[in-house]
């Protein structure tokens, strides 16, 4: 019986309604639906339904490469800071307007050129469909372009064609094919007459006839492809990207128009107060932050491309970071991918030797046939190496089911060994009805364990058949799965093992690697109305794993676990699975997997196995800490700066900085910070997602940090030093810049400060930005020269407050996040009974 149940979708022949389950249908019944005959049709219909139904190929949908380019210049950030680059223009400020140009297309291009190389899973998917076909028309077999196939054509396949569309087989001999492109699973499945054959399988062994019943896109492998097509998602990153953006803009404006009110209100200069609204604003809004995170995930996808993990996506950085369930292929990815020989059952008086050398006798190697090579590998080292020599050969056949030598012993006996369907050895032997009770039992409790059973017998002196024993044979895990199954467990993601193998089978792997017994059988999806059963959406998040999936399963299974609240990440290698890594927060396709699953995955594996995911994983939450860290600073600084002047100009009547500082309180310190994608960090035990409460809480105890200690210095400046304005400037200017560069230090750690060693590439970029802040504001460049004493009292003062920060950074964490480690319990070292003296 075939295994596909799915409908595929009625194609359009004449005035003829959409129809479900074409698979399902008789011969005859497909006949009087599709308009056709066994004779075939002729040129006049083949015309008339290419019209209706189209060609017999996969639609793309291009996107234009401008357009796609041009849409990184859209978004509540990019509008903003192209504001900024008009009104600075307007005003001839032309050094603001290059420096923010050019964030903003080194941003568009470092997210383009990454998107850019993930490729096209659709123009992958075309390259896998049969080019030619063998069809009857007007009463003749002809061999046309298979994209000029349409349904109701009768064609002829044989050995080695790739299936040209999906069609149902005519009278005739089974075939063997191999869907393995489809399904994912490596064995060839036998096929037989009325049973249906889907487009991009291929014929091993064989010849038949069937007639076309989905052409194009009304194909399993259109469906496929439109599944692929259709599947978008929106990731985390961008989200928090948004959200942070729309929180300083709302920041930046509110703040910005009461400036503008009040010194409307007190007469102030109107050009000069709009010139400092700009440059302000400009300030505000976080023009480098995107621009930093790219370029954090770009680096990071350069360390992971190290571990031979290959990004195409920067932003699935961040969701693999945050996955918290990851479906796992089985096949290739979870067990070897190759059939294994495992403990034979032997009848009374049989050796495993010579069950072995028989076995290994009925197999031929050049055959390159998957179970021939399991055998002979696994009967190796319990064969002498001189078997007799085969005069005769009788490769498998569907309609045998067995394959035959024959050979001859040393004494000059002539024998015969035979390998095949349990069932069709078992009727060679003389005393069938004896041993098939005990057979039987050895192939039932075989099969609970999802092995595949080998019947084996050879003939004895006399030409009689004797049946040997049984052969089981299965695809083992990989050595390291189960361990890279607890690794996962341990941080945090649950894994779910999805396989289109049979439940007996996925059950006995999922048991050998902990994943759990719990197996959904994809037949539930089609007996139920899944899209809007809650029951069944329960059940799939409850279920350990799913077996007898199709690719639409695949999909839907993400689909409901997104739904859920999931950060789901699928691995594949087929066909099959090129939907379900497409619509996933992260696709990743496995080591060896085809051109469509690449082209759909966010990441692809260059290495085998899952163990290498597991490290992927670690070093996405580290990449995770770092963006996370920055964003905290961002949010602070922005915050710091902004309330700090806007209170200085409404209650004191006083800019405490100018223009040109605010530009290179922006240029040193947001240039620096890029060497925070280098820094180092230790990866969380758990998943990492955005808490923008928690980040904006942060942040915004940071910011107000920040303001009292500005306000600290400015009472220090004007009323105990009695300093001019112009000094106090460069005074203020100096502390931000110094201060705020400190800030990351503060927030690239969940605990104190020096929990975590810095990376140097971060501080010497830190450091140096701030000799360079410091030199400037001691020689007057662009200001009032302050000298090196006052500087040096910047320096100390900073430092002191950078140490309160921190406390309060501590505090912070312990008010937003509950299941924060309480560091501020912790004792025994020196540094730590300082900082509980200093809290006391």
């Amino acid at each position: 019986m075939h295994q596909q149940n799915n409908p595929h979708g009625k194609p359009q022949v004449g005035a003829a309604k959409a129809q479900e389950n074409w698979d399902q249908l008789s011969l005859t019944q497909l006949e009087e639906r599709l308009q056709c005959t066994l004779d075939g049709l002729t040129s006049a219909q083949v015309q008339q339904r290419l019209a209706e139904s189209g060609y017999n190929e996969l639609t793309e949908v291009e996107t234009n490469v401008y357009l796609k380019f041009l849409s990184y210049f859209w978004g509540p950030i990019p509008w903003m800071i192209e504001i900024a680059a008009i009104l600075s223009a307007l005003v001839q400020h032309w050094a603001d307007f290059g420096i923010i140009l050019t964030l903003l297309i080194v941003n568009a291009v470092v997210g383009f050129w990454e998107e850019f190389q993930a490729g096209n899973a659709i123009a992958a998917l075309k390259s896998k469909l049969a080019l030619g076909a063998r069809v009857k028309r007007d009463g003749k077999w002809q061999q046309v372009p298979a994209r000029q196939l349409v349904p109701g054509d009768l064609i002829r396949i044989r050995l080695g064609d790739i299936t040209p569309a999906d069609a149902r087989l005519l009278e005739g001999d089974p075939i063997e094919v191999d869907q393995s492109a489809l399904t994912g699973e490596s064995l060839p499945v036998t096929r037989k007459t009325n049973d249906s054959i889907f487009s991009g399988s291929i014929i091993r062994q064989g010849e038949t006839d069937a007639l076309v019943y989905g052409t194009g896109a009304n194909t399993f492998f259109g469906r496929t492809a439109s599944l692929v097509q259709g599947a978008t998602t929106t990731s985390h990153f961008q989200k928090a990207v948004l959200k942070i953006g729309d929180f300083l803009i709302v920041v930046a404006v509110v703040l910005v128009a009461l400036i503008l009110i009040v010194a409307l209100f007190r007469g102030d200069p109107i050009a000069e107060t709009l010139q400092f609204a700009l440059v302000l604003t400009v300030a505000a809004i976080p023009v480098a932050m995107p621009t930093v995170l790219s370029v954090t995930m770009a680096v990071g996808a350069r360390l992971l491309a190290k571990g031979e993990t290959i990004v195409s996506r920067l932003a699935s950085i961040e969701e693999l970071a945050g996955m918290d369930v990851l479906c796992s292929d089985k096949t290739g990815t979870l067990t070897k991918n190759e059939l294994t020989l495992g403990e034979p059952y032997l009848l009374a008086g049989v050796t495993k030797n010579q069950i072995l050398r028989a076995a290994a006798l009925a197999s031929r190697a050049e055959d390159q046939d998957a179970i021939d090579l399991a055998i002979l590998t696994g009967a190796k080292e319990s064969l002498d190496d001189h078997l007799p020599t085969i005069e005769h050969y009788q490769p498998f056949d569907p309609v045998n089911k067995r394959t035959e030598a024959l050979f001859h012993e040393a004494d000059g006996t002539s024998r015969r060994a035979s390998k095949g369907a349990p069932q069709v050895i078992l009727a060679l032997a003389s005393n069938a009805e004896q041993v098939q009770p005990a057979f039987d039992t050895a192939i039932n409790q075989f099969a609970q364990r999802g092995f595949r059973s080998l019947g084996v017998a050879e003939t004895d002196a006399s030409g009689q058949w004797q049946v040997l024993g049984v052969l089981p044979l299965f695809d083992p895990p990989r050595d390291d799965s189960a361990a890279t199954i607890a690794q996962a467990k341990e941080m945090g993601c649950d894994v779910k093992m999805v396989t289109g193998d049979q439940v007996a089978i996925g059950r006995e792997i999922a048991g050998q690697l902990n994943i759990g017994t719990n197996l959904l059988d994809a037949e539930i999806f089609k007996a139920v109305d899944y899209h809007h059963s809650a029951r069944i959406d329960q059940m799939i998040e409850d279920a350990d794993g799913f077996a007898q999936v199709y690719p639409e399963h695949k999909y839907h299974i993400v689909d409901v676990l997104q739904q859920r609240g999931h950060i789901v990440g699928m691995t594949g290698d087929g066909v099959n699975d090129a939907p379900a890594l497409k619509k996933a927060d992260c696709g990743i396709a496995v080591s060896g997997a085809t051109d469509a699953a690449r082209a759909a995955a966010d990441i692809v594996l260059l290495s085998p196995g899952l163990s290498v995911v597991i490290d992927a994983i670690c070093e996405a939450r580290k990449i995770f800490q770092r963006m996370n860290s920055y964003a905290i600073y961002r949010i602070a600084e922005t915050f710091r700066v902004l309330l700090f002047m806007t209170l200085s100009i409404l209650v004191f009547n006083f800019y405490p900085v100018t223009a040109v500082m605010i530009v290179l309180l922006a240029l040193l310190n947001d240039g620096a910070i890029l060497s925070i994608a280098y820094d180092r960090v230790h990866y969380a035990n758990r998943p990492e997602k955005w808490n923008m409460p928690l980040v904006l809480g942060i942040s915004s105890v940071l910011g107000l940090a920040g303001v009292a200690a500005s306000f600290g210095l400015f009472y220090l400046c004007e009323r105990v030093y009695k300093l001019d304005p112009d000094t106090i400037q460069t005074i203020i200017y100096l502390k931000l810049s110094v201060a705020g560069h400190m800030t990351i230090f503060a927030t690239r750690t969940r605990g104190p400060f020096w929990s975590i060693a810095p990376a140097k590439v971060l501080v010497l970029a830190v450091v140096g930005t701030q000799i360079l802040a410091t030199l400037i504001a001691v020689f007057g460049i662009f200001m009032a020269p302050i000298g090196w004493e006052k500087a040096g009292m910047v320096w100390i003062y900073a430092l002191a407050w950078f140490l309160v920060n921190d406390r309060l950074k501590l505090i912070a964490y312990r008010m937003f996040d509950p299941n924060e480690d309480a560091w501020l319990d912790k004792a025994g070292t020196p540094i730590h009974r300082l900082l509980n003296r200093f809290h006391r």
